[in-house]
């Protein structure tokens, strides 16, 4: 418990929040396209390959 109370400490340094937040982007940017791909391979195994663009471009 410690460490993470170090952890948070440095990383609420005003010096660090851009990093912070850009964590918290790349987060969350990972999450959504792994979304996606899940959507897609789901797409792909019910054979309906055309609505993949569709739904991209939505």
């Amino acid at each position: 418990m410690a460490a993470l109370g170090r952890f948070l400490h440095i990383l609420l340094q005003p010096d660090n929040i851009p990093i912070a937040g850009m964590l918290l982007l790349v987060l969350f940017f990972t999450w959504v396209g792994f979304r996606q791909a899940l959507r897609n391979d789901r797409l792909l195994e019910e054979g309906r390959e055309e609505e993949i663009l569709k739904e991209m471009q939505n």
